[in-house]
């Protein structure tokens, strides 16, 4: 089972509610679909700043990003690593994805967590994979699959 640490360092996540009951309920879904005997995730809702000054320190992106995944070496596990959401990010692209913004954040947190067990897209196969993944997690959360054109 997943257990993770929450830490809020943006007060606008609060309009989501029960964000410890909302991240459960993701991190249940994407252990239904790439399972773990044991594993602790740390999880940081945060604002643009402080994902923006994580994206240039970690990947020299000067840019503020939606979420960002810090895997941990294989001799710190059961720690699994760490997870980083933005808010402004996240919200403005759930609005122009025309999303509800618990789903997306459901959707990110487990991108996230597959990030965290080494999935990438980085190359079309591994994409396929990751998004294969990630739309079976959402879906038995009845949660569209968020890479659909429709």
């Amino acid at each position: 089972m997943i257990s993770f640490d929450l830490i809020v360092e943006d007060d606008s996540w609060a309009a989501l509610g029960d964000l410890e009951a909302l991240c459960r309920k993701a991190f249940d879904a994407a252990e239904y679909v790439a399972p773990v005997e044991e594993g602790n995730i740390a999880l940081l809702l945060a604002d643009n700043h402080v994902l923006h000054q994580l994206n240039l320190d970690f990947r020299s992106k000067d840019k503020p990003t939606d979420v960002l995944s810090f895997p941990s070496l294989p001799m710190d596990r059961p720690f699994l690593g760490d997870i980083a959401v933005a808010w402004g990010v996240s919200a403005s692209d759930a609005k122009i994805q025309g999303k509800p913004l618990d789903a997306h954040l459901v959707h990110l947190l487990i991108h996230g967590y597959l990030h965290l067990l080494g999935f990438d897209h980085e190359t079309d196969d591994e994409a396929a994979e990751m998004e294969a993944l990630e739309i079976k997690a959402l879906a038995s959360l009845d949660i569209a699959n968020p890479y659909r054109n429709d």
